[in-house]
């Protein structure tokens, strides 16, 4: 007991003198609170054109608080409680009618596992093919980037071999895929990442020979799907062969990253070994946050949002070729046709790394076509330049900046906003 006497002392909670009765303090002084960190971000940069980045501020945020309340409003108190590893039923239904409707997929939604985006699908994907002995899986390059790329550590450490194949101008390198001892390939067939290009038709049915005759698999991801100026849509491999293939994809793009909802469509025997390692990943997903996406894709809202997005994108795009044919002409430009991002092609000799590091001293941020390749290709230089996030103005104006370093002139930097 006077052990707790002299711990309420010693907090300030009670007052002790001697020769006097122990008494409740009259004020109890706190104690000095910690000062408050300081919060310094990093200066912001004048603009950046940094791949894989939809446009933030077109958000549908009347949209989404629209379709959370309607989600709320239908949820019944039993959808409330734990969820089921693989996904509420509703959005799993709303996402299988979706991949069926708009990406010629074979969906079914007892297969469709959602998951919190691209990354953890593929984690789940490998983890599972793993477990079946199927070690050696191989990933497209350029796509990846070098060994100690997040990507290929996150492959090895789920348990994979990775194997380079290569691509060209018609995407995967089939030929090249059997020639390895891959049992499974990481593949981007609507619109390859980084290049731009489509997977040929050819090579599709190629793929597919390839995926049933080495009892291998092919994991898709959807890449860039939704966004296409040029060309009609480009169906899934999964819906040509569903019984070889996973199908991922994700809002991050389409809506926001931070929303951090994606799916995983699996083969028919693959669904519940998926689910089962999905439960140990993370006991469940967010039930009322998906089904506010059930009703985004269900009530047309999704769609609508998609179609003034790809109006929104086209314009970026062709800001940037013409900024390009005006300033850059020596620049060829691919990989127009979808997605958010171009590949230019610098003329023969120019230093690849010298230009993205000079542009960073302008105050452009881009990524060289050597952060996704496994080794340096310098006798290929070239850039990979997102356009999705900047406006057309500040895209013309970075334009302009970047053709002055690849021709030696003073540094161009247009004023900030």
């Amino acid at each position: 007991m006077q052990g707790c006497y002299e711990q309420l002392v010693a907090e300030g909670y009670l007052t002790a003198r001697a020769g006097s009765a122990t008494r409740v303090a009259e004020r109890v002084v706190p104690p000095n609170p910690a000062p408050a960190p300081r919060d310094e971000p990093a200066p912001a940069p004048f603009v950046d054109l940094r791949p894989a980045v939809p446009d933030l501020g077109s958000f549908p945020r009347s949209s989404w608080s629209r379709s959370a309340q309607e989600a709320l409003a239908a949820a019944a108190n039993s959808a409330l409680g734990y969820p089921p590893s693989n996904g509420s039923p509703t959005v799993r239904a709303a996402v299988a009618e979706h991949l069926r409707r708009a990406r010629a997929a074979d969906a079914d939604p007892s297969r469709v596992v959602m998951c919190t985006g691209y990354a953890q699908g593929l984690v789940l994907t490998v983890r599972s093919l793993v477990a079946r002995g199927l070690r050696d899986i191989a990933v497209e390059d350029p796509g990846h980037g070098p060994d100690e790329s997040p990507d290929v550590r996150t492959l090895r450490l789920a348990g994979a071999r990775v194997h380079r194949v290569p691509v060209d101008h018609l995407g995967l390198d089939v030929e090249a895929l059997a020639e390895s001892p891959a049992r499974a390939v990481v593949v981007t067939p609507a619109h390859q990442a980084p290049t731009g290009v489509a997977l040929d038709p050819g090579r599709r049915r190629a793929l597919i020979a390839w995926a049933r005759t080495r009892d291998a698999y092919v994991v898709e991801d959807d890449y860039d799907s939704e966004f296409r100026y040029d060309r009609q849509a480009i169906g899934t491999v999964q819906g040509l062969a569903p019984d070889r293939v996973f199908l991922l994809g994700t809002t991050s793009k389409t809506l926001a990253p931070a929303l951090r909802i994606g799916w995983l469509l699996a083969p028919p025997t693959w669904a519940e070994v998926l689910a089962r390692h999905k439960h140990l990943e993370d006991r469940g997903s967010p039930t009322l946050h998906h089904d506010t996406f059930a009703v985004m894709l269900t009530s047309g809202r999704y769609d609508r949002h998609l179609r003034a997005m790809r109006k929104t994108y086209r314009r970026r795009r062709d800001a940037v070729c013409d900024a390009l044919a005006a300033h850059a002409p020596q620049v060829r430009v691919s990989g127009l046709a979808a997605g958010l991002s171009i590949t230019l092609h610098l003329p023969p000799g120019v230093d690849e790394a010298a230009v993205v590091a000079g542009a960073a001293e302008r105050g452009v941020v881009l990524r060289g076509m050597d952060a996704y390749r496994a080794h340096p290709a310098p006798d290929q230089p070239q850039l990979v330049l997102g356009f999705g996030n900047t406006d057309e103005r500040r895209l013309r104006e970075a334009i302009a900046s970047l053709a002055d370093l690849l021709q030696g002139r003073s540094p161009h930097r247009p004023p900030s906003r």
